[in-house]
C-alpha cells in the first residue's frame, strides 16, 4: 500500500477496475502547469513562515521545473494508481529529491490544491476565450464595414418584414459577443480569488502567510471561507453558462449563414476550405463547419447542466462528485474556442451575393412599413394606414405584383388618400436610410457604429 498516499489506513489494495473508474489523471493532467506553480508558491511561503528548511526548498524548487520539463517533453509517464495530476507530480518529486518532496504537501490538501489549481487554470483559459472573441469582433466589423451600404432583407418569424443593411445585421452580433466578453470577465473577477491554505476544509494548525500565496499567483486576495472555498464550483457554473450563452449566439449565426448559404437562399458562399461534399451527390457543397458550430452548442450546453446537476444535492465540504467538474469545463471550453475560431478564420473569405441579396430585399413587400409611415404623415390614422398598406398588400398578392407596381386606379380603389407616386416612391434605399438614428440600420449610422467598434477594439488590443 506504500504507493498510495493515503494508503496507511488500508489493508487490502484498490480494486484494479476501482483504481481506473477513480483516476482523473487522463482530464487534469492539462493542469500541470499551474499544479507545479501552486506548489512552489506554497513551498515558497512554507520556507518565509519557517515551517521548510531554505534547503528543502531549494531542491524542491529543483525539482519542481525539472518534472514541468519531463512533461513538456514528453518524458513524464502519468499513472493512474496515483489517481491525478497532483499526486503523480508529488510521487515523482520525491523519486527525485527524496523527504523534502514529502514535505512539500505541509498545511495543504489535495482539496484546496485542486480548486487553487483548476482556478489558474480557468482563468488562463478565460483569457484566451475573450481574445477569441475580441479577434471574431473585429472580423465581424471589418465585414461590416465592406458591407455598409449592402441591403438585404431584415427577418422576423423568418418571413421578411423589412430592408436592413448587412453592416447592421453583422454588428448585431458584435454586440451580443460584446455581452459574451463581459459575462467572461465578471465570471474571471469573482474566480480570482486564492483558495490555497484552506486546506481540507477547516484551514490548517501551521501558521501559513495566505496572502503570500495569493499575491504570488496573481490573485486579488484570498477566499474568506475554508469551508466554501474547497466545495465551491460556483465559477465553473458561471463560466460554463458564459459558454453556453456565447456558444447560444455562434449557433444562431451558424443557422442563418447555413440558410443564406442554400441554393433557396443564395445570399453567401463559405470558403471550400470550410465545407464539405457528399459521397454521393457531386454536386455539393455542405456548410459542414456551421453545421457543426451548431452542434457544438448543445454539448457545451450540456456541460452546464452536468455541472448544475453534480452538485445541486452536494453537502458542505469536498465530496469525490466534484471530479467530474472539470471534465464538463474543459470539453465546453475546448469546443467553444474551437468554434470562435473557425469563425474567425472562416468570415472573411465569405462571399456574399449582393445583387441576390437586394433583390430579396426588394420583393416580399419590404417597404410596406413604411408605405404606412408615408400616410400616417399624410395625415391618416396609423391605425387607418395599417389597414390600407394590409389591402394593398392583399391586391398585390393577388395580382403577383410588387407594392411598387400599383398604379393610380389600384390605389384610388383601395383608398382616395394612397396614390401610385406615394408608392413608386419607396425604394428600399430610402428604406434603410430613412431609419437615421442610434441603433438604425441607415448606411451612415452603421458607419459610427463601426468607428466606436474600431476603436474600442483598438483599446482592448492596446
Amino acid at each position: 500500500m506504500s504507493e498510495k498516499p493515503w494508503g496507511g489506513r488500508f489493508e487490502a489494495p484498490t480494486d484494479k477496475f476501482v483504481e481506473a473508474f477513480n483516476a482523473s489523471t487522463d482530464v487534469d493532467a492539462r493542469m500541470y502547469a499551474e499544479d507545479i506553480a501552486g506548489s512552489k508558491a506554497h513551498a515558497k511561503m512554507l520556507c518565509e513562515q519557517g515551517i521548510l528548511m531554505q534547503d528543502d526548498l531549494n531542491v524542491i524548487l529543483r525539482g519542481l521545473d525539472e518534472i514541468a520539463g519531463e512533461i513538456e517533453s514528453g518524458e513524464f509517464t502519468f499513472s493512474i494508481a496515483l489517481e491525478d495530476v497532483h499526486m503523480n507530480i508529488e510521487a515523482r518529486l520525491t523519486d527525485k529529491i527524496g523527504d523534502a518532496g514529502k514535505r512539500l504537501h505541509t498545511a495543504r490538501s489535495r482539496n484546496d490544491q485542486v480548486t487553487t489549481d483548476t482556478r489558474l487554470y480557468l482563468r488562463r483559459r478565460t483569457d484566451m476565450m475573450i481574445a477569441r472573441i475580441r479577434y471574431l469582433q473585429s472580423v465581424l466589423v471589418a465585414l461590416a464595414d465592406e458591407h455598409a451600404e449592402t441591403i438585404m432583407p431584415g427577418f422576423t418569424h423568418l418571413q421578411t418584414a423589412q430592408p436592413v443593411t448587412l453592416g447592421h445585421h453583422l454588428l448585431a452580433y458584435v454586440e451580443m459577443f460584446e455581452r459574451d466578453a463581459g459575462r467572461f470577465l465578471d465570471a474571471r473577477k469573482r474566480m480570482n480569488q486564492c483558495p490555497l491554505g484552506s486546506a481540507a476544509l477547516a484551514g490548517t494548525t501551521f501558521p501559513i502567510d495566505r496572502h503570500m500565496t495569493s499575491d504570488t499567483l496573481g490573485f486579488d486576495a484570498p477566499t474568506a471561507n475554508s469551508l466554501d472555498a474547497v466545495s465551491d464550483r460556483d465559477y465553473i457554473m458561471e463560466l460554463l453558462a458564459a459558454a453556453s450563452i456565447c456558444a447560444v449566439h455562434l449557433s444562431r449565426f451558424s443557422e442563418e449563414l447555413i440558410l443564406w448559404m442554400s441554393a433557396q437562399f443564395g445570399f453567401i458562399d463559405l470558403p471550400d476550405a470550410f465545407c464539405t461534399g457528399s459521397s454521393i451527390m457531386p454536386q455539393k457543397k455542405n456548410p459542414d463547419m456551421p453545421e457543426l458550430v451548431r452542434g457544438k452548442s448543445g454539448r457545451i450546453i450540456g456541460g452546464l447542466v452536468a455541472i448544475l446537476t453534480i452538485v445541486k444535492g452536494l453537502p458542505l465540504a469536498y465530496n469525490k462528485d466534484m471530479q467530474e467538474d472539470k471534465t464538463a469545463v474543459f470539453d465546453a471550453f475546448d469546443n467553444l474556442e474551437g468554434s470562435l475560431r473557425i469563425f474567425g478564420d472562416m468570415l472573411p473569405g465569405m462571399r456574399v451575393n449582393q445583387d441576390v441579396m437586394h433583390k430579396a430585399a426588394s420583393s416580399g413587400f419590404a417597404t410596406a412599413t413604411d408605405l404606412a409611415d408615408a400616410l400616417v404623415r399624410a395625415g391618416v390614422p396609423f391605425r387607418e394606414a395599417h389597414a390600407i398598406v394590409g389591402k394593398s398588400v392583399a391586391y398585390c398578392i393577388r395580382e403577383s405584383i410588387e407594392l411598387h407596381a400599383m398604379d393610380d386606379q389600384a390605389c384610388a380603389d383601395i383608398d382616395e388618400r394612397l396614390s401610385a407616386d406615394m408608392v413608386r416612391s419607396l425604394s428600399v434605399e430610402a428604406c434603410v436610410a430613412s431609419r437615421n438614428h442610434i441603433g438604425g440600420t441607415a448606411p451612415e449610422q452603421v458607419r459610427r457604429q463601426i468607428a466606436v467598434w474600431q476603436a474600442r477594439l483598438e483599446k482592448y488590443h492596446a
